[in-house]
């Protein structure tokens, strides 16, 4: 085997990738994974590169470690390190064997509040040290945005920094002692003293004092290149220090000593607005003799409307801290009369605080789409110059990208001089790419022009390590080089990356894509309708491997439930591109691995909102799902449930509702019926209702005296007409949900009527019972359908069938132009987002998409002056997904503190996500996401609280796990209002 590691996947032949599988798992007791998901999942990280490895090592502990090294050895095989997998340089992949640090080695192995240290295994995410370090009024200083899922050994290996870098500097100022193990096999203790120094180090070291003294920029943020500037006498020759920033090319990682700061009681945000970012920066240096925790800057282009920030083209964001909350608040104020700014704000409250961090936490995310929707990409994103050339820099920065036409937005650590960018490099083309290396070169000049690091935080990997030269000297680069052959003789340690580097633009991940649009069924509006553009979205920011979430973020229940990376939303997005790659997954659409990924994805939505790139897992779900059973056979629950309306409907009109919910009481005829239709044999059957919605709508008299059935106000003041849709769920399973929102609505004032069930030539609004003889002679009789049972299964065709018939029925509401009431969250998601991707050259799909409504939205609209009655009772449950991801719940959370329904709903997914949960085979997971956030929370809730879940697949899942019943909003106001006229 060669010891090159770009060469290595190409050359080794198939017996001898065999035997290196085979030899691996007798040595470690470790998972061992050298399949094609396995390989999928890592062939990225966060950055633009992409290498294909061999396989991949999950460690127990040190020994399996060592065990691994030596086999690899043996063949001359590279290994690779890997924590969390959200490098941005390309150092978190490899051509050899991956060892993924997340699966065991993630203990904390000890916290001495004594001593400020904590003693942490490679794989600890920075969060879970954060959380146990808390309580003592301590924390690790440095924190980077992916702090929820970056870990230590990731930190440790690009030396990371965060935006408290300011107060506490990077993470080689918290690292006391490093357990390592070189290639060759040698254990090593690093620290201060020459502490664990491989042999031939301190030589190196000594002989070459001088270089070490001056060739070294002095700034805060210089991480590129290795810190051999740690080993000199007055530094204390800090073995440890130096290892830091080492990118896993000198040895890896086992354990760490790492020491704690005092943690502030009380922190105050100083929000300063700027007319631009140049003129943030510029001031952002003159804050630090004042000591804050961080100096961070963003512009607007990276700031969603209504972030309540004040007026200004670019704000820093100045956290101070105090042993009390008037304490840090005086240090900020001083800090705002210190700073020349446009306007600017003080917020004190931490939920505020944490809302607006969340904004520049998303960044890194965000930044990947333009305002104008195009894609922009890292590579040159984290440079770093002294904190005072900062505001010059950026003009010349902004001139040098003008220069080549190019587009960025400036954001980051501006206390540090080190500033984040994504540029929309077109990296898809031959032209493209050779502007991209230009760019490179001519940028790397300004950098060392203004005595600047090519890296200020996420390392040098393959996208700048090819240019330390022009920072350093090829004196100091060789020097580099020789430090490399001390730790790593063999070069077996992520070859390619900082020494002897690939060129940066080689390896691009972009370049293994088709080079023509895939034929898809959705139109992708905000891809260009191109699924190769919706897939790169996916940068790798890795928000989705998130393993406890907060406030409503929903975003990715099957990965906590699992914690396995291909059940992340970025394990799928990987799985996807090497989909469409075609040369590790091979077989298209068709893949079984893509299928097996995909599986246990709920289409919950969540990453359509919740991950900062956008990602809209649950349509690529439905996109894969519809070309894989093309013209084959589909599974059984696609027949049953995902034609649930079709079956629904027919049991209807036949009347065999007693009898259906008979036979499903029986236990054997019900585990038959189970088992032939695909459903999970822990479920019970939803009882069906003994009559429809529609049925009782016909039936109900008039509220007013002679008025028809659809009047809800005195015909002198006719209120505002809405058309309640009846959905499936309402429709035939929960009825009552539709009753009560049309009590509560006509107490609002409101006149209410349902869509048309004929299909006429022309005519007025329907209300689902009204029928002339022309109408009975010349249409046919037919029904609303969202289409989202069919969507969520693949069955794309049919769903455009349904989705059509549909828009015929509706034209008449469209032509009055009527709201559209909507009561179960995910048929109003469904008809908001997947009927205009779905039929995008129909208008008509477009309008009704306009025109539906919530069942909050329609009355804070539609009778802003009503005043709903008066509940008072705290509450408990869930924010339904698809509303939390698409529609948004203000208007509800608005609606229950009019009625005073108190406290919050949880976030995350209840599990049973319409036919999720159902399904032969996803019991387990479906519980562990109810037990994720919802079922904890209603537990926990008081004894008088009132649960709310407005979808009907929540409603079940509480009361089939937790025999609770959640009710909907309208039926808790409706019955506020029965109770209301009752005492009058």
């Amino acid at each position: 085997m060669t010891d090159r590691g770009e060469e290595v996947a190409g050359d080794v032949r198939d017996a001898d990738v065999a035997a290196l599988a085979g030899a691996l798992r007798k040595a470690v007791r470790g998972e061992v994974g050298f399949d094609v998901t396995a390989r999928a999942l890592v062939t990225m990280d966060a950055s633009n590169y992409r290498r294909v490895p061999l396989g991949v090592v999950a460690p127990r502990d040190a020994d399996d470690v060592a065990a691994a090294l030596e086999v690899c050895r043996e063949r001359g095989v590279p290994v690779v390190a890997r924590g969390g997998g959200t490098s941005i340089a390309g150092q978190a992949t490899g051509t050899g064997v991956v060892l993924d640090f997340t699966r065991h080695m993630t203990a904390l192995v000890e916290l001495d509040p004594g001593s400020r240290t904590a003693v942490v295994q490679p794989g600890l995410v920075l969060d879970r040290l954060q959380e146990a370090a808390a309580p003592h009024g301590l924390r690790f200083g440095p924190d980077p945005s992916t702090h929820s899922r970056c870990t230590l050994g990731g930190m440790i290996g690009n030396n990371s920094c965060g935006s408290h870098s300011v107060a506490w500097g990077t993470t080689a100022d918290s690292v006391r002692e490093l357990s390592v193990i070189t290639a060759r096999g040698r254990r090593l203790r690093l620290g201060q003293g020459w502490a664990g120094a491989p042999d031939g180090l301190r030589e190196l070291a000594e002989g070459e004092l001088a270089r070490l003294r001056t060739g070294f920029p002095e700034l805060p943020r210089r991480i590129s290149g290795y810190a051999l500037d740690a080993l000199l006498p007055e530094k204390g020759a800090d073995v440890a220090r130096s290892f830091c920033g080492s990118e896993g090319t000198l040895g890896i990682l086992t354990e760490a000593v790492v020491r704690l700061v005092d943690s502030p009681r009380a922190r105050a945000l100083a929000v300063l607005a700027y007319a631009d970012e140049s003129a943030a920066a510029e001031a952002a240096a003159g804050l630090l003799p004042l000591g804050p925790l961080t100096v961070e800057g963003m512009a607007a282009d990276l700031v969603p409307a209504g972030a309540g920030l004040p007026g200004g083209g670019a704000w820093l964001f100045v956290e101070t801290g105090g042993e009390t909350a008037a304490e840090a608040r005086a240090r900020a104020e001083e800090i705002v009369r210190a700073a020349d700014v446009v306007d600017s704000l003080v917020v004190t409250d931490p939920a505020a605080q944490r809302s607006l961090w969340r904004i520049r936490e998303d960044a890194a995310g965000t930044a990947t789409r333009m305002p104008d929707g195009s894609e922009a990409w890292p590579g040159w994103e984290d440079c770093a110059v002294p904190p005072a050339r900062l505001g010059g820099y950026l003009r010349e920065f902004r001139a040098l990208l003008a220069a080549h036409g190019l587009r960025g937005t400036p954001y980051g650590h501006f206390g540090d001089g080190c500033i984040h960018v994504r540029v929309d490099f077109d990296l898809l083309t031959e032209a493209g790419v050779g502007r991209f290396r230009r760019f490179s070169e001519e940028l790397a000049g300004l950098v060392v022009a203004h005595g600047g690091s090519l890296s200020g935080e996420h390392g040098d990997g393959q996208a700048r390590a090819e240019l330390l030269p022009r920072m350093y000297g090829a004196e100091m680069v060789g020097l580099f080089e020789r430090a490399k052959a001390v730790w790593d003789p063999d070069d077996l340690l992520n070859p390619g990356m900082l020494v002897r580097p690939a060129r940066l633009d080689e390896n691009l991940r972009f370049s293994v894509l088709p080079r023509r649009p895939v034929d898809v069924a959705f139109a992708y509006p905000s891809d260009g309708g191109d699924f190769r553009a919706a897939v790169r979205r996916c940068v790798g920011v890795a928000k989705c491997r998130t393993t406890t979430v907060s406030g409503p973020a929903v975003m990715c229940p099957s990965f906590r439930a699992t914690g396995e990376e291909e059940h992340s939303t970025r394990g799928r997005a990987r799985l996807l591109h090497e989909m469409l790659a075609g040369d590790l997954v091979t077989d298209g659409w068709q893949s079984r691995e893509v299928l097996g990924a995909l599986d246990l994805c709920l289409s919950c939505k969540g990453c359509r909102s919740d991950c900062p790139a956008g990602v809209d897992m649950a349509t690529y779900k439905a996109e894969f799902l519809y070309h894989h059973y093309a013209g084959r056979r589909r599974p059984a629950a696609h027949y049953s449930m995902g034609r649930l309306p079709e079956w629904l409907r027919w049991a209807s009109r036949a009347h065999l509702a007693p009898l259906l919910n008979t036979l499903a009481a029986t236990r054997p005829l019900a585990g038959l019926g189970k088992h032939l239709a695909g459903t999970a044999p822990e479920r019970d059957i939803p009882r069906l209702a003994p009559r429809t919605f529609t049925t009782w709508w016909r039936k109900r008299k008039p509220t007013t005296p002679g008025a028809s059935p659809t009047e809800s106000a005195p015909t002198s003041t006719p209120g505002d007409l809405v058309v309640l849709w009846p959905d499936t769920f309402t429709e035939h399973l929960a009825p009552s949900v539709g009753q009560a929102a049309v009590r509560v609505l006509e107490a609002a004032g409101l006149r209410v009527a349902l869509p048309p069930t004929l299909l006429p030539r022309k005519g007025a609004i329907g209300d689902g019972r009204t029928r002339s003889a022309a109408a009975l002679l010349t249409a046919r009789r037919a029904r609303v359908c969202c289409g989202l049972t069919y969507v969520s299964t693949g069955q794309l065709d049919r769903a455009r069938t349904v989705l059509r018939r549909t828009l015929d029925l509706m034209e008449p509401v469209l032509r009055a132009g009527a709201p559209v009431v909507v009561l179960e969250p995910s048929c109003a998601a469904a008809l908001r987002t997947d009927l205009p991707e779905l039929l995008p050259d129909d208008p008509r799909a477009a309008r009704l998409s306009a025109t539906v409504l919530t069942f909050a939205e329609t009355l804070e609209r539609h009778a802003p002056h009503w005043i709903p009655p008066a509940v008072d009772r705290p509450v408990a449950g869930q924010t339904h997904c698809h509303q939390h991801a698409v529609l948004g719940d203000g208007p509800d959370r608005r609606l229950r503190a009019a009625a005073g329904l108190t406290g919050e709903l949880s976030g995350g997914c209840c599990g049973l996500a319409g036919d999720f949960g159902f399904e032969k085979g996803h019991f387990d997971v479906s519980r562990a996401c109810a037990e994720d956030q919802l079922l904890p929370s209603v537990r926990q809730a008081p004894e008088d609280a009132v649960i709310l879940a407005d979808g009907f697949s929540c409603r079940t899942q509480l009361d089939q796990l937790a025999d609770v019943r959640g009710r909907h909003l309208a039926e808790v106001l409706a019955e506020a209002l029965d109770r209301a006229d009752g005492g009058r």
